[in-house]
């Protein structure tokens, strides 16, 4: 069975919440943690809105409603991640095994090449062999080249050549995808943390991001990984996957609030084409059901 929207839980939650009590506004704030919005964030929320309710003494749904949409929106931080013309950009594309990285990289392949960027994929996971022949597989069908190395080579290596190769025809964009074993997290971090300099090293001026994977649908524990990613190399964006399964969707802000990390895309599909640019107004009306 199909978990409850938030939208849904909300309407719900009003429908039995007749009177704009004390234990209303507790209540709310449990439900916003529910929804994957940090406590101290949800506490502050509530905190607020209840002070505003109290002196303009509001008690209608749909005005609650809108105050708690203000209350986000300052919250809410998105980026729009575009290659820097003339130069060399790489893109390090970070997260977990399982997250859908690599099919992620491919979607951004498919949508960068489509604008006219010359794109190339790195084959940058080189400790699981598995990653390498999807993203060859994914080069394939998409049409965009990957530059990869064998099983076992040093991750660094295949940035540094995918970068050269971009570099020769003058510019363009490198889309590394990277491993994600984080239960061996010290070798990750060393192995990142080498990636990292190459391919700062390697990108023109401001034309270097580093974008974290996260599934939409793991809430806190997706949360944790930003937090790990972010102290070990830094994250400068976030691709969310599996949105339009999940049933939250408070991640985007407290990922905003409390870690200061914006979202780029939001994945919503399996197929190539299933990526956008992340919009704040359409996210909080879609989570509040405005």
């Amino acid at each position: 069975m199909a978990q409850m929207k938030f939208t849904e839980k909300l309407k719900n939650f009003f429908s039995s919440h007749k009177q704009i009590t004390e234990e209303f506004f507790e209540n709310l704030t449990d439900m916003l943690i529910e929804g994957d919005i940090g406590a101290k964030t949800a506490f502050e929320i509530c905190d607020l809105l209840e002070k505003r309710c109290r002196k303009d003494k509001i008690q209608d749904e749909k005005a609650i409603v809108l105050i708690l949409k203000e209350l986000m929106v300052p919250y809410i931080k998105s980026i729009k991640l575009d290659p820097e013309p003339g130069k060399v950009s790489v893109y390090l594309v970070l997260g977990v095994n399982g997250v859908g990285k690599t099919t992620s990289v491919a979607k951004l392949a498919k949508y960068y090449s489509d604008k006219g960027v010359n794109t190339i994929m790195a084959a940058a996971d080189t400790f699981r062999a598995a990653a390498i022949e999807q993203l060859i597989l994914h080069g394939e069908k998409t049409g965009v080249r990957v530059v990869s190395h064998q099983h076992g080579s040093d991750p660094a290596a295949v940035v540094y050549d995918a970068a050269a190769a971009v570099s020769a025809r003058g510019e363009g964009l490198v889309l590394a995808d990277t491993a994600g074993r984080l239960h061996n997290k010290e070798n990750l971090v060393r192995e990142l943390q080498k990636i990292d300099r190459i391919a700062r090293e390697k990108a023109g001026e401001g034309a270097y991001r580093k974008i974290l994977v996260l599934d939409a649908t793991t809430g806190q524990n997706a949360l944790r990984q930003a937090e790990v990613f972010n102290e070990s190399v830094g994250v400068d964006a976030v691709i969310l996957t599996k949105y339009d399964s999940t049933a939250k969707g408070g991640i985007v802000i407290t990922l905003g609030k409390e870690h200061g990390i914006p979202v780029a895309f939001m994945c919503t599909g399996e197929t190539y084409t299933d990526i956008g640019n992340f919009n704040s107004e359409t996210y909080i009306n879609d989570f509040l059901g405005l």
